[in-house]
């Protein structure tokens, strides 16, 4: 095998923090390499040295690439060496067509005139070549995340890319996006495309990578051939540095009377007047119950969640709440808040979280009365909650005055957990409540998850992820189509019997 890129004895440091320590990796030509290990371990540092956001001389170690020392002072350089990064965070502007998106920056031009035919045509053949059959005029904003995930791929085709680097890309996907995601990269291996990849989808990483570097607090833990002796659990251990015996903690489940009732709950599009989006829901939680919400992409899950959070979502919503066997009248989030309900949603960075605000300040959103004085916030008093929560969930980080926008994405999640935990709420919806974060953080946000229902709180859970609903749930509501389907006791949810829940009630809503 002929070692392509090497990268040894890296290290990386932020004033006293040692982000990377030592770090060594080599990738070979044409093959899968995926960088695995919980957040904070080092990974997206590790591949912003290599990809030159963090320039030359501002880290200790070597970087050689086809047998070369590389010298990289920005982006610019390493792409034109033919190394290309593919964030998390896809780079693209939504209100530009797809071609414009992925010649921009190289535009096909002469003489400083753009020629709209030549990049037509260009575009064409690279969305063939990546299997996606847009129009080459298409906003991105008109198309899904799994296409705009496939247009950074054809970004970075466009620029002869031979290492494509690319950082948690299914993240936000679907099921089937993914699969077609996964397939790409086993067809651009063919062409000798050089892929590494950073994922915590690890059963993900098992299906297409050639080879595996952990890491573990930005140190090097082992390489190892993706061959029949690797397994997740392997892969687990050296992460976390120990053996999780059980990927869902124990829990006693001892629930008490119903807390939550939903009763012929109706919710029509918020754009299409005639498209109901919820048809006639029906649900209950009891004290110190954990209920998972299963269901396929577009189920309807997390528009039932909003809808119930103070009409968060949806128009001509009808039906009933009920709670602690009274009716509730919620007409809006405050509403919601005020009565005990908190919703923890998907899309923490948008929707959770304040990224350029402090933990401190987050913390404090949802129940800024507790930490005010006359309209006046008493910042001593909001820094003791914060400091408290940080210790009750062990938020990692330097202290409360950092930002979140610079924690780790698992301890991100947990502050946006502290700041509903704050408002005291007796119902906790968790959407996707552990999306992109490792194996590590999932495990400690399912004990907290744990913790609050053994205070006899009533949590409602919904993951795409079939697995964390099934090991986290005492009951499963399944939905497809807007419409609550069937009901699983914990004894008989599995998989297969969710799936044929589902398959045998299509049809939906109309």
């Amino acid at each position: 095998m002929d070692t392509l890129l090497e990268m040894k004895s890296i290290t990386k440091r932020f004033d006293t923090v040692v982000a990377l320590d030592n770090v060594n990796m080599a990738a070979v030509n044409g093959e899968i390499h995926a960088i695995v290990g919980e957040n904070g371990a080092g990974k997206s540092t590790l591949m912003k040295v290599l990809s030159g956001v963090y320039p030359h001389g501002d880290y200790e170690g070597e970087v050689f690439y086809k047998g070369s020392l590389c010298r990289f002072r920005n982006i610019k350089d390493s792409e034109k060496s033919g190394i290309v990064i593919i964030h998390q965070e896809l780079a693209l502007i939504p209100y530009l067509s797809i071609a414009e998106n992925i010649f921009m920056g190289h535009e096909q031009a002469k003489g400083g005139v753009i020629n709209w035919r030549v990049t037509h045509q260009k575009t064409v053949k690279l969305l063939e070549r990546i299997g996606l059959s847009e129009n080459p005029n298409t906003l991105v904003i008109d198309i899904g995340v799994g296409k705009q995930q496939l247009v950074e791929i054809a970004k970075a085709l466009a620029k002869k890319v031979e290492v494509l680097v690319l950082d948690e890309p299914t993240a936000a996907l679907n099921e089937i996006e993914s699969e077609n995601l996964l397939n790409l990269m086993l067809e651009l291996k063919k062409e000798g495309i050089t892929c590494i990849l950073i994922s915590h989808k690890l059963n993900e990483v098992l299906k297409v990578a050639d080879r595996i570097t952990i890491l573990r607090d930005g140190k090097t833990v082992e390489t190892f051939a993706n061959d029949g002796d690797a397994d997740e659990n392997r892969i687990i251990r050296g992460m976390v540095g120990r053996d999780i015996a059980h990927r869902f903690p124990p829990r006693e489940t001892k629930p008490g009377e119903v807390l939550f009732e939903v009763k012929d709950w109706t919710v029509y599009h918020p754009d299409i007047s005639d498209k109901k989006v919820i048809d006639n829901a029906n649900l209950h939680v009891k004290r110190g119950e954990v209920v998972g919400i299963a269901g396929l992409m577009g189920a309807g899950r997390t528009e039932l969640a909003m809808s119930l959070f103070g009409k968060a979502y949806g128009t001509k919503i009808s039906g009933t709440i009920i709670k602690d066997g009274k009716p509730l009248a919620l007409h809006n989030i405050s509403q919601a808040i005020d009565n005990g309900i908190a919703y923890v949603t998907e899309d923490r960075k948008q929707f959770g979280l304040l990224l350029d605000e402090t933990i401190c300040r987050n913390i404090s959103l949802a129940n800024l009365k507790e930490v005010c004085k006359y309209l006046t916030v008493d910042e001593f008093k909001e820094k003791r909650v914060a400091e408290d929560y940080r210790s009750k969930i062990d938020i990692r980080a330097r202290d409360v005055q950092q930002h979140a926008k610079n924690l780790s994405g698992g301890n991100q999640q947990k502050v946006v957990l502290g700041k509903w935990l704050f408002a005291d709420p007796e119902v906790l919806i968790l959407d996707e409540p552990t999306r992109g974060i490792d194996v590590g953080a999932k495990y400690e946000i399912y004990q907290i998850i744990n913790q609050l229902a053994y205070e006899g709180k009533c949590v409602i859970v919904i993951s795409s992820e079939l697995p964390e609903v099934i090991g986290l749930s005492d009951r499963i509501y399944v939905m497809n189509e807007g419409r609550i389907i069937g009901e699983l006791p914990k004894e008989e949810a599995t998989q297969e019997a969710i799936m044929e829940c589902i398959m045998q009630h299509q049809g939906g809503v109309r």
